[in-house]
């Protein structure tokens, strides 16, 4: 068993999926008529949190069985435009191979649903480094809440206090310090102000070397 872990997040972190989140958002908002509610503001804004929590806040209460339709063809539509064109993000592929060779385990926690993580993994030539994986659809509660990278740490027999969250986005270091983990962000996706509360803020994992994240539970 593995005496340090990273959990990282999916998207922003390990590949940039926005511009295929954001055009599978703009495809279901011309379906249900609010094309001009869903702009790159609204998906700044929302980006990062679970299907139900978007749906709701933008549509207001539907029914349980609305909602999952409408996150269904969301994330279909998704996975027709992002399949066989993710590519992992500059750094992220020789801080793994660090990682590995160094014994840390390593998970992956995000609100993206199983089917999309799967896509994603297949798509990756280092997918066997992540013996854990957590998503959204698989604990009670979403980003902010810090339930996703607590279930990551169980998965790999950690505490959170043994463990480095890497995250992109505002709800993802939320839900890391609540947590009680060490967070690590990248500014890929969101701007360094918004991602002020994370222990170490980083412009890109091409910085983040192995002496960086062992200093991080130091």
């Amino acid at each position: 068993m593995a005496l340090r872990g990273v959990i990282f997040d999916l998207d922003g972190v390990i590949v940039d999926s926005s511009i295929f989140h954001f055009g599978a958002w703009q495809r279901w908002a011309r379906e249900v008529g609010i094309i001009e509610d869903v702009d790159e503001e609204w998906f700044r804004e929302h980006h990062g949190k679970r299907n139900d929590a978007i749906i709701t806040a933008t549509l207001g209460l539907i029914s349980e069985t609305e909602l999952e339709a409408h996150a269904t063809r969301k994330e279909e539509y998704f996975r027709e435009l992002a399949r066989g064109k993710l590519e992992p993000l500059p750094g992220v592929s020789t801080l793994v191979e660090e990682l590995v060779s160094d014994e840390w385990g390593l998970a992956i926690g995000t609100s993206t649903p199983r089917e999309n993580l799967d896509l994603v993994l297949n798509e990756l030539p280092f997918s066997s480094a992540f013996t854990a994986t957590a998503c959204g659809s698989e604990v009670t509660h979403g980003k902010p809440a810090p339930d996703i990278f607590l279930r990551a740490a169980e998965l790999l027999e950690l505490p959170p206090e043994r463990c480095v969250v890497v995250e992109d986005a505002p709800s993802g270091v939320a839900a890391a310090r609540a947590g009680g983990f060490a967070c690590l962000a990248v500014a890929t996706t969101r701007p360094r102000e918004l991602l002020s509360e994370a222990n170490l803020l980083l412009d890109s994992l091409e910085e983040a070397t192995l002496e960086v994240v062992e200093n991080m539970l130091a």
